[in-house]
């Protein structure tokens, strides 16, 4: 999914909440003495303790650790994945106007996930399909897109090993999920996959983070998000990298905050790894693709850029030849 890998920003703050004690006594006489003054201050005793508990209460909620894995609880991720999509949307349109050698009707989205970029071209006018692993997510992507009055046409399918029953005018997949693909061989075929998906003439966004030679690489990245009540904030770090295997072992951790509680989920996962020229050779690997045009994560359709050693973010417009 969707899109491992896939969008990357923000800055971790770190929170400390200091709470002052203050201590307080007073000079005993005695045994008689105190228990005599203990008897006196008995019943404003249990007073103040019950404040004292609503304050506790209201100041420490209830956390909660949820099991399972990020990609199970959608409405999470599509806060957190799903807030800022303008950038992305314009950039794909722009690619369909000057890249495609067809008109663009029909889109498709390997490893949808919640279909936060489907919904929005459904809105705009366009025939939209996707796939995606996980059961949740795809109930998810479905149940928005019903509730905009569009068909739910997202299924539960591997991004490697699937057809459609017509090929699509463009797809995309932008955020790194296609780094999810944890071997070469698997990557090969979604590659041959997509070019069976998509008509001659049509496209296929790919963005993906590379590793660079100077090992320059973001080893923790940090997003929050809200919507009315609801905080979430998210981190992924890395864990450990295997270089002979080709893997980065990341976890990535929500930290939500709801008016009654706190919840809190770890998961970990792999990413395979990429530089320049292993990519290349990827793409060259399925004859039916020819590179139309290479950019960053800037998502700019002016500013293209040239591969190198140091490249990191990088968005491929594939062609589909004929």
């Amino acid at each position: 999914m969707t899109d491992a890998g896939s969008p990357w920003l923000g800055n971790f703050l770190t929170e400390k909440i200091g709470i002052p004690l203050t201590k307080s006594g007073s000079k005993s006489t005695g045994s008689r003495a105190t228990s005599k003054k203990l008897k006196q201050t008995k019943p404003s005793s249990k007073k103040l303790v019950g404040k004292s508990a609503a304050a506790v209460a209201t100041k420490k909620p209830k956390t909660v650790r949820l099991p399972g894995h990020i990609y199970d609880y959608p409405k999470y991720y599509d806060l957190i994945f799903g807030s800022d999509c303008q950038a992305e949307m314009d950039f794909l349109q722009d690619c369909f106007a000057c890249f495609a050698d067809r008109k663009v009707k029909k889109v498709f989205e390997p490893a949808c996930g919640t279909g936060r970029l489907m919904v929005r071209f459904a809105k705009l006018g366009y025939q939209i399909s996707g796939n995606d692993l996980n059961e949740k997510a795809i109930d998810f992507c479905n149940r928005r897109l019903e509730k905009y009055g569009f068909p739910p046409s997202a299924v539960v399918a591997d991004m490697c090993d699937f057809q459609l029953k017509k090929p699509v005018d463009a797809a995309f997949n932008t955020i790194n999920s296609f780094r999810h693909l944890e071997k070469p061989e698997l990557a090969a075929a979604h590659m041959r996959c997509m070019a069976d998906a998509v008509a001659p003439g049509g496209l296929y966004v790919l963005g993906l983070h590379l590793s660079p030679a100077t090992d320059a690489d973001v080893v923790e990245e940090t997003w929050t998000a809200a919507r009315g009540n609801l905080k979430i904030r998210s981190k992924m770090w890395l864990v450990d990298r295997l270089p002979a295997q080709r893997l980065e072992t990341y976890r990535m951790k929500y930290d939500v905050t709801k008016p009654n509680g706190r919840e809190v989920l770890e998961d970990q996962f792999n990413f395979l790894t990429y530089d320049v020229k292993q990519v290349l050779a990827l793409i060259a690997s399925e004859p039916r693709w020819e590179i139309a045009a290479v950019f960053d994560f800037a998502y700019d359709i002016q500013t293209p850029i040239v591969l190198d050693e140091k490249t990191e973010d990088v968005v491929f417009v594939l062609r589909r030849t004929k």
